[in-house]
């Protein structure tokens, strides 16, 4: 049954919001103050699926990519970009106020840069088993076919055939696949998981895809089958050889973008902690002038970044170590004489290390985040503590979609 719904607002996913009578419905690639036809999504009584636009918004463009309103990659294609700069700072404004944080927040940073330098494609066997290889539709199972990517860097060329490839050379295995492919400055590092042990026929199969397609490295849920080259990154002055399947921020230019917004909000500390630290984004460029421990989880990283910081002349004392942060945070008495601490977390938060912080003197916390709600809720915890949030600026390196990162300055 059509129904002809006027959108309202903009929701945090960047759906189309009807004020309904019982609860809001949903209507993804809908803009506000548009008049739409939509259906009914069987099972779920707050969604609709748009059928056509009746009315439009003047702020309604045309997307760039052919698979928008497909590929469930970007959620916003469609909005101008205006519009789009107001409603992703909006994410970060209503998070804060939900909890009850009044604090200063800045324009939003376009730190899309060339695009995306790293991406995950799926590889499943579809109905009659036809082999599909892509992304991802909008919150579905099925996989969404696509010939190239306009949100992704120059330096991911080929990724596509790359991924077709690896797929096809796995076929007979039958297992749904993931496809990790990051551009380094050594050509494409890929890694695959979900295939389970292969035997010496898959092996070499996958190893001459690896040779045909040029790629730097090619690994299987970690462990090495073909490299011809180690593959690296540059970080501020330093050469880091990347562990296989590596997490890397979305873009440089957002890298780039949250380094500089660190480094300025720790300003001339001369001793800082970098809490959940990765690879050293934050850690390699704060130590051309400051003494700094990394701490990280992930012991691969932590001997990258360690190996990294040994090989670069003129840095200042870096030691790194693994600790699992969630469960062992930092306390108190291991932050006395710290200038700074940098906090940048996954997804999840850090609420046992944030309150670890609230209860310790450091001087400036530089907090780094990529969710909203979990920020606002440590922000939350360090200000209960006695800390001020004086400075939030909100960064878009994921353009077109509803993800906003957040660099933000507590001072007691």
């Amino acid at each position: 049954m059509t129904e002809h719904l006027t959108i309202a607002s903009l929701g945090r996913r960047g759906d189309g919001v009807v004020d309904g009578p019982a609860f809001p419905v949903y209507v993804p690639y809908a803009l506000p103050g548009e008049t739409v036809a939509a259906e009914p999504v069987p099972g779920h009584p707050d969604r609709r699926r748009l059928v056509r636009v009746e009315a439009a918004s003047p702020d309604r463009i045309v997307p760039i990519c052919p698979h928008f309103g497909v590929c469930g990659g970007c959620a916003t294609q469609h909005l101008a970009e205006a519009p789009y700069r107001t409603w992703k700072r909006e994410l970060l404004v209503e998070a804060l106020r939900a909890a009850g944080i009044d604090a200063p927040v800045g324009d939003l940073v376009d730190a899309h840069g060339e695009g995306r330098r790293r991406v995950t494609l799926h590889a499943r066997r579809g109905t009659r088993d036809i082999l599909q290889v892509g992304f991802s539709a909008q919150r579905a199972h099925e996989i969404v076919a696509i010939d190239r990517c306009p949100v992704t860097a120059p330096g991911l060329k080929g990724f596509v055939e790359v991924a077709w490839a690896i797929a096809e050379a796995l076929g007979p295995v039958k297992k749904p696949l993931d496809i990790q492919v990051t551009a380094t400055d050594d050509g494409l590092d890929v890694d695959v998981r979900g295939s389970g042990p292969l035997n010496s026929g898959r092996t070499g199969a996958l190893a001459a895809v690896a040779e045909k397609h040029r790629l730097a490295r090619l690994t299987r849920h970690g462990e090495l089958v073909a490299q011809r080259v180690a593959p690296t990154i540059r970080i501020g002055r330093t050469v880091v050889a990347l562990p296989p399947g590596p997490f890397l921020q979305a873009t440089a230019e957002g890298e780039a973008t949250l380094a500089r917004l660190v480094e300025a909000h720790v300003g001339d500390a001369k001793s800082v902690v970098d809490l959940f630290a990765g690879l050293g984004p934050f850690t390699l460029r704060l130590a051309e002038r400051a003494k700094v421990r990394a701490v990280e989880i992930d012991a691969a990283a932590v001997q990258a970044l360690s190996r990294a910081a040994q090989n670069t002349s003129g840095l200042k004392p870096v030691t790194a170590e693994a600790r699992d942060l969630f469960r062992r945070p930092l306390v108190a008495a291991e932050l006395m004489k710290v200038d700074a601490v940098v906090l940048d977390p996954p997804r999840q938060g850090a609420e046992a290390q944030a309150r670890a912080l609230a209860a310790s003197r450091v001087p400036v916390i530089v907090a780094v985040s990529c969710n909203s709600a979990t920020f606002a809720r440590d922000a939350a915890i360090l200000t209960a503590g006695g800390y001020r949030l004086t400075d939030v600026t909100p960064v878009d390196q994921f353009r077109y979609s509803y993800h906003v990162e957040i660099v933000a300055k507590f001072v007691r």
